[in-house]
């Protein structure tokens, strides 16, 4: 379930970030050793993480995501292994909440983009979007909140 989009001006947040450029079908393997492995490196670092897991997908295509995993920190991490400074933009989004299990969220852009070309708005190449109740914090599917961000043109 999709709460009501709203338009917001996100704030830049410097990150942790390990880039992944993958097929699709490949998400599920990679995506968990990632964030554990930028989560590992904050925490020793003594710097995060500082906000909830985000994927930040860079470019939309068929069969590949390329994308960065990534936490905020509280200072710029030091290059360890695959882990990176990033940070993710400030930038005027369009925003929702999915409410569920993450197997929802194909159906969830697509009722979210839908709802984008609707209102007529400009849509830029990338979009991103943040964990914030998962399977870390409550193992019930049903209680898990994604916050969906897409960023506008214009």
């Amino acid at each position: 379930m999709l709460d009501t989009p709203h338009i917001t001006q996100s704030t830049a947040q410097q990150a942790a970030v390990i880039h992944l450029t993958i097929p699709r079908d490949q998400i599920r393997t990679a995506m968990g050793p990632a964030i554990q492995e930028v989560i590992d490196t904050v925490a020793a670092q003594g710097i995060g993480p500082a906000g909830p897991v985000f994927s930040h997908h860079l470019s939309m295509q068929p069969g590949t995501f390329d994308f960065e995993v990534g936490v905020p920190v509280a200072s710029p991490v030091m290059p360890t292994g695959r882990v990176r400074p990033g940070e993710l933009r400030a930038a005027k989004v369009a925003r929702t909440v999915l409410q569920g299990n993450y197997d929802k969220l194909p159906d969830g852009w697509g009722q979210f983009m839908a709802w984008l070309d609707k209102e007529g708005l400009p849509k830029a190449p990338d979009l991103w979007e943040v964990y914030v109740k998962g399977p870390s914090l409550d193992p019930d599917p049903s209680t898990w909140r994604t916050e969906l961000n897409q960023p506008l043109l214009g």
